[in-house]
């Protein structure tokens, strides 16, 4: 029986509908990428059941971070998939109410072994916005190397932010 300290990934199964919904459609998230507005149920409900979750396939692979048993703790994905140089960029996401308790640490870890050691990609990347201290202390903390700065480079509201750029190479 697993205890509530482990963390495991799993693909998204048709209940995780909901969960993945309120990721997707949170507007505070959305300055952190490339999405312009929400979701829809049917949208999310579609990419579910037609995702084969093989980053070869899809050019993206995204796994549900699991405390416990059952309980979803949050998301984390592997995207921008260059076949041709091996590498993608990784990103994640942790409920609110979790935050702060290694979940996001261990489920990078294990996206790791995943994508380094079975995958046998070469490199993985995340782009961190310059006011978000605890992801770039959680990247920097797994052993990416601060590689870059990108100046003005996202909008947060009616400015723009820096971003660095983070970067592991496979051992």
């Amino acid at each position: 029986m697993e205890n509530k300290e482990t963390i495991r990934l799993r693909a998204p199964e048709p209940e995780d509908l909901e969960v993945i919904l309120s990721f997707e459609n949170d507007a505070e998230l959305w300055e952190l990428g490339t999405a312009t507005g929400p979701y829809s149920r049917f949208q999310l409900k579609r990419y579910i059941d037609e995702n084969q979750n093989n980053l070869y396939v899809d050019g993206q692979l995204r796994l549900m971070i699991v405390q416990g048993e059952c309980e979803v703790a949050g998301i984390i994905d592997v995207f921008s998939f260059d076949v041709r140089h091996n590498r993608a960029e990784v990103g994640l996401v942790v409920r609110k109410d979790l935050r702060g308790k290694g979940i996001a640490r261990k489920a990078l870890d294990l996206m790791e072994v995943h994508c380094f050691k079975r995958l046998g990609l070469h490199q993985l990347y995340a782009y961190i916005p310059a006011g978000n201290v605890a992801s770039r202390k959680l990247f920097l903390s797994a052993g990416y190397v601060e590689c870059a700065i990108l100046k003005d480079w996202i909008r947060i509201g009616v400015s723009y932010q820096d971003v660095y750029l983070f970067q592991k190479v496979a051992m």
